[in-house]
């Protein structure tokens, strides 16, 4: 069991914001996103639950790994368990990997599509933010800087599949069905803060899902410079607004894309 523990924890130079291994990184995500627009340009709602369903089952393994990674160590001698609380798998680019999992499963078709208008708008947002700009995601471990660029990648490219085939449609109307989506997610997000806080684990570990618990300081960029000014209600209208409109830039980014490039209608096919 520690010989595992130590293949999971090998180590590297920690890599640098467009250093080589996050070059890398980019380019896969590019050249994988590229592929699945192009050879599944009209798919059907079958093959989209299926690629859903195999990136949502991918990115959860890779999470398992980083909370098996996070939570034990070996000295070379003995096992300590420690389980790292402000890694719990519940911040916004953690939600894809749930969100993606029920939208392929689940038979609603209303649901169905507001979570994937969830996945084209906000989580397509939060990838693309971490992929620019990934200055606090990459520690000296192999397995989680891999794990990490898996996940965001994959946000960026599912984000873009889904939009580039028409399977969401890129209309106004898709960033109103995705906000509810989003609400909830920010409403379990508040949820977990405040259990995290009654049950005592801000004694001694920090717990700040989506970065908005009230409890702990403030640390997301940008919206930290605010969180000191304002009361909590307002925090969260602040919140919401701005993450609404960052997510409604995509699509009004792919709707200026589709507009330059006359693209067709989404017409099903049988792929």
């Amino acid at each position: 069991m520690g010989e595992l523990i130590e293949i999971l924890d090998l180590e590297m130079e920690t890599p640098k914001p467009y250093g080589w291994f996050h070059v890398l990184s980019m380019g896969i995500t590019a050249l994988t996103t590229f592929v699945m627009c192009r050879l599944i340009k009209k798919p059907s709602e079958k093959t989209v639950r299926k690629i859903l369903l195999i990136t949502a089952l991918t990115v959860i393994i890779l999470e398992i790994y980083k909370q098996i990674n996070f939570t034990f160590s070996f000295d070379g001698n003995t096992i300590t368990k420690d389980y790292q609380w402000y890694a719990f798998p519940f911040q916004f680019c953690s939600t894809p990997m749930y969100v993606g999992l029920v939208a392929a499963l689940i038979k609603n078709q209303r649901l169905h599509k507001s979570l994937c208008a969830y996945l084209s708008t906000f989580a397509l947002f939060a990838g693309t933010a971490v992929m620019l700009y990934p200055t606090s995601v990459f520690i000296p471990t192999i397995g989680i800087n891999i794990q990490t660029m898996v996940c965001h990648g994959s946000m960026i490219s599912i984000g873009i599949f889904l939009l580039y085939s028409g399977y969401v449609k890129i209309e106004h109307k898709t960033i109103i069905r995705a906000i509810p989506v989003f609400a909830t997610m920010l409403l379990i997000a508040i949820s977990l803060n405040e259990l995290a806080r009654i049950s005592g684990i801000l004694k001694t570990e920090t717990f700040n899902m989506f970065f908005i618990s009230p409890y702990c300081e403030p640390s997301l960029p940008v919206f930290s410079l605010l969180q000191p000014m304002l009361p909590f209600p307002a925090e969260i209208v602040v919140y919401v607004a701005g993450f609404s409109i960052a997510a409604y830039a995509m699509l009004l980014l792919a709707m200026g894309i589709k507009k330059l490039f006359n693209q067709k209608s989404y017409t099903p096919s049988e792929i």
